[in-house]
């Protein structure tokens, strides 16, 4: 059977995140949503999203498949549900679509003239930016429980403090000597070639992912992850940092996102909680306002290529765009557009040809080509996030 993760009517909920990735590339818990439906199903998948998305992420239509809302992350009895749909059948979620088959001949879907299949089982769903990490300790219990079935950890060091070791899971090649692990509270997932320098205090649930690092003596309270090839020290409290993105010192970031390629300077700071303990509210670029989140805890989201100079502060609820460059004295608006370029005092547009070099640079620091399709997509989001860079210019 041929599957292909569709982005859904969340997509724009998902903003800055989902300017330079379908839905199905969050990275949630340890592995990133795509990831775990192939792990769960034993087939690749394609993708049904923007545009200007779909040279670098393209859908391969076959003549029958299987359409996958990939806001919903699987579990067994979900996938074994989507593994045997037939034709004209569709799974819902009240009425919200889980999945449905289709075939290459058919125009258009009409969902009345389906055999409507009812999932009433808990499922985790992504469908607003703090949901990442809101939802990380059960996506990160789910993770683990998948990628460690019946497989045996690599020893875990003399050195290393542990509590309840049996929940701590070490990849082959990874380093740690002399940290302290506490799995009391939820899995600790060290990735392949991933490492844990000394003097590291971890508190589960938490996922280092393949090739990352925890800087000298970082302290990290779970549900957090770290992706792959991102450095990490300081403090971190209940965060996702997706893939090749640094915050490599002192200082705190909390009930946080950062997307991929992100740079905080040194000793940057976030406030996760408002000083009257009131909701906190999220810039939304669907109704281009402030959303509730119902949440009392909320940071930062920060999207790819997103940098911020040293001793940055960032108010409760803020949301950063696609190639912002921000520094300066002071807290940053709430909201600071992509390809914006200045802080406190102000703005300015950051433009494309300098944030193509920043990036190409960046990139090539790790061995990662900086492509015609990464410059297409970038140039795309220049041109959708005009209409909010124009009020601070």
């Amino acid at each position: 059977m041929n599957y292909i993760l569709f982005d859904g009517p969340s997509r724009n909920n998902l903003l800055p995140f989902t300017f330079t990735r379908p839905v199905a590339d969050i990275r949630v818990g340890i592995l990133t949503i795509r990831e775990k439906w192939e792990k769960h199903l034993g087939f690749t998948t394609t993708t049904l999203t923007e545009d200007y998305l779909s040279e670098k992420f393209p859908m391969v239509e076959m003549e029958e498949n299987v359409m996958i809302n990939a806001s919903y992350l699987p579990n067994k009895e979900l996938m074994t549900m989507v593994k045997n749909l037939k034709e004209n059948q569709a799974i819902f979620q009240n009425e919200d679509v889980i999945a449905f088959f289709s075939k290459d001949t058919q125009d258009e879907v009409d969902f009345d003239t389906y055999d409507a299949i009812e999932y009433d089982t808990d499922v985790i769903k992504i469908e607003n930016t703090w949901d990442i990490f809101s939802k990380n300790g059960d996506a990160i219990q789910a993770d683990f429980e998948l990628l460690t079935h019946n497989r045996k950890s690599q020893a875990i060091p003399n050195s290393v403090n542990t509590l309840n070791a049996q929940n701590i899971f070490i990849e082959e090649g990874a380093k740690l000597e002399f940290v302290t692990l506490n799995a009391s509270s939820g899995p600790i997932y060290i990735g392949k070639n991933a490492e844990v320098m000394e003097g590291s205090i971890v508190r589960g649930p938490f996922a280092l992912c393949d090739y990352a690092t925890l800087k000298l003596g970082a302290k990290i309270y779970g549900p957090t992850t770290v992706g792959p090839h991102s450095k990490v020290g300081g403090e971190v409290n209940n965060s996702v940092i997706f893939g090749y993105s640094n915050k490599g010192h002192d200082g705190f970031l909390g009930n946080s996102v950062l997307g991929e390629w992100c740079n905080l300077g040194a000793d940057t700071n976030n406030s996760n909680l408002k000083n009257n303990y009131a909701e906190v509210r999220l810039w939304n670029y669907e109704t281009q306002g402030f959303a509730k989140t119902g949440l009392q805890f909320c940071g930062l989201m920060m999207g790819d290529h997103s940098k911020c100079g040293i001793n940055t502060m960032f108010n409760t609820g803020t949301v950063v765009g696609v190639s912002a460059n921000i520094f300066g004295s002071g807290f940053p608006r709430n909201f600071v557009p992509s390809f914006s370029w200045g802080g406190n005092s102000g703005f300015t547009t950051y433009l494309t040809k300098k944030a193509f070099e920043v990036a190409k640079v960046v990139m090539k620091r790790r061995a990662v080509e900086f492509s015609d399709m990464d410059k297409a997509i970038l140039e795309q989001v220049f041109e959708d996030t005009k209409q909010w860079r124009k009020k601070d210019d």
